[in-house]
């Protein structure tokens, strides 16, 4: 896992809809008489009438359904069949329609992986049961924002409930973040009960055993878990470890785990066991990360670069008038709170008179620390570093600063360079744990959560069907990347929500990579895939398990 850290959150409006101009004589407008330039997928319109005392008998010819009323602007939101669009634009008493456009606040992100994996199709608006899945990691920051109003259990005795190196709560994120116009939102939080299981411990999140893991597994077991999800494992095997793990799996549990991180064809466990399914990572891009590990036992891909999700400590903070904004870390910054105008620095690559101003610098041509030093030499309070490419990213100085300073995306610069100057800013860098707060990290850590999560999610929509029917329909409608088929690098592909909600409920493999699987007692050799995952025996007498 790599603790890399680039999102951006703007509690800002923008709009989201198919741009559409209004029809009216303004000058790059069209001409009165026309359709809106775009056809409103809700039906939803805005209409300026000359008269607006006579609107009713438009909108009644109309047959549309008014939404709300606009008396200010001698405008209706109005609900209209396609077929009344042109006879409304050519109303005399029309001056123009345009589309009512969406606008949405931006004070929660949704990381690129959840509809990535489909987990924002309609099919899952309405939640159905809550499948508990079993996370074994470093715990659980309860107090987080974010992960309020959960369905949350633990092991009794333990702290459980607190996090110290954040791995457990980032990837609890994944699965459950709420969507609560806060942070992130994720891939099912309401479809799903949590029990944690704290195994990682101290600051660095050291090391467990596999002794650990299977008292870990027995307590999900104990727990009533129907997903265990592990981003964890050790380059080996462990007899007692496999077994625990076939166990659960013919006791109908679905065991989940990273593929590890090493950017090698080695097998990690507990992922290389046929007892559970093994998670490769891709990026935005659905191409393999680079670190994860690619081998035979790899089942099946899902998001786990630059993976944005909650930890349980503060993270840097921006607010430019009633605007807030979550920055990266620049490594060696101060770490205070400081308020005063927002500048603009362009590249910072010389000293400027800032007395007391909050300094905008581009990034490029020169360092970090050059771009923060000329902003403290030129009496700056504070430091913005923003991106020259898409997205943000992670800086440090190699040394350290009086002032504070954080990088934000190249796409917040530019607003705040085209609308902001002058405005007073407020930048804090002061860490708070345990607080609330957003990272983005890389590792099939961040990959797996994805997974487990998208198997309780379909789980909760059929709650009769069996582990083996979940990880079939998993396998069988991924999105197959790569090579044709089952390969090294992938497994059968993407991981996919909604392919595999169908497939679950109409009892078909659908038309993904995987192959039908066979069930508990076929005949099976190595090579065969069995519904569980498990082919035992001797010889000519293996049967799945």
């Amino acid at each position: 896992m790599t603790h890399t850290i680039r999102y951006s959150l703007a509690l800002v409006f923008a709009s989201l809809g198919l741009a559409a101009c209004a029809v009216g004589a303004d000058e790059g407008v069209e001409d009165v008489g026309s359709a809106p330039a775009a056809i409103s997928a809700e039906g939803r319109y805005i209409i300026k009438f000359k008269d607006y005392s006579k609107r009713g008998q438009a909108i009644s010819a109309a047959s549309g359904k008014v939404a709300r009323e606009l008396p200010e602007q001698a405008a209706t939101a109005v609900y209209l069949p396609d077929s009344a669009v042109q006879a409304m634009a050519n109303n005399p008493n029309v001056e123009y329609i345009e589309v009512d456009q969406r606008r949405e606040l931006y004070g929660q992100t949704m990381p690129y992986g959840i509809s990535m994996v489909q987990a924002t199709d309609p099919a899952f608006s309405n939640a159905g049961g809550s499948t508990k899945v079993c996370i074994i990691d470093s715990g659980f920051y309860a107090g987080h924002a974010d992960l309020q109003g959960l369905s949350v259990t633990g092991e009794s005795g333990t702290s459980w409930n607190t996090d110290s190196c954040g791995h457990g709560t980032h990837v609890a994120g994944t699965i459950a973040a709420v969507n609560n116009s806060l942070g992130v939102v994720g891939v099912a939080p309401d479809n799903v009960s949590l029990h944690i299981v704290k195994v990682f411990d101290g600051a660095d999140c050291a090391w467990s055993y596999s002794s650990d893991l299977v008292g870990a597994l027995n307590e999900c077991r104990s727990a009533g878990a129907r997903v265990v999800s592990m981003s964890l494992g050790g380059s080996f095997s462990s007899t007692t470890e496999k077994n625990a793990f076939d166990s659960a799996n013919a006791a109908g549990v679905l065991n989940i785990a990273a593929a590890g991180n090493g950017g090698n064809n080695r097998t990690s466990y507990p992922a290389g066991y046929a007892s559970v399914m093994s998670v490769a990572a891709v990026d935005s891009a659905k191409a393999k990360a680079d670190f994860s590990q690619y081998n035979a036992d790899v089942e099946i891909a899902a998001p786990g670069v630059q993976v944005l999700s909650t930890v349980p400590w503060s993270t840097p903070s921006l607010t430019v008038g009633s605007s807030a904004y979550a920055g990266s870390i620049i490594d060696g910054a101060a770490a205070k709170s400081v308020s005063g105008a927002l500048v603009d620095g362009g590249l910072c690559d010389s000293v400027g008179s800032w007395a007391g101003k909050i300094v905008l610098c581009q990034r490029g041509v020169v360092s970090f620390a050059d771009k923060v030093n000329n902003a403290q030499a030129g009496g700056a309070a504070g430091a913005i570093i923003y991106n020259n490419v898409s997205g943000g990213f992670a800086g440090t100085l190699n040394g350290t600063s009086a002032i504070p300073a954080i990088g934000i995306s190249m796409e917040d610069g530019q607003v705040l360079v085209a609308g902001s100057l002058g405005t007073s800013a407020t930048l804090n860098t002061i860490q708070t744990i345990p607080g609330t707060g957003y990272e983005a990290w890389d590792g099939t850590s961040m990959a797996t959560p994805h997974v487990s999560a998208v198997a309780a999610l379909i789980w909760s929509q059929k709650p009769e069907a069996t582990n083996s029917d979940v990880r079939n329909a998993l396998t069988s409608t991924a999105e197959d990347l790569g090579a044709a088929g089952r390969d090294v690098n992938f497994g059968y592909g993407l991981v996919r929500a909604k392919n595999s909600l169908d497939a679950l409920l109409s009892g078909s493999s659908g038309g993904g990579g995987g192959p039908t699987c066979s069930a508990a007692g076929a005949s099976c050799s190595d090579g065969s895939t069995c519904c569980s995952g498990v082919c035992s025996g001797k010889g000519k007498n293996k049967t799945c398990q």
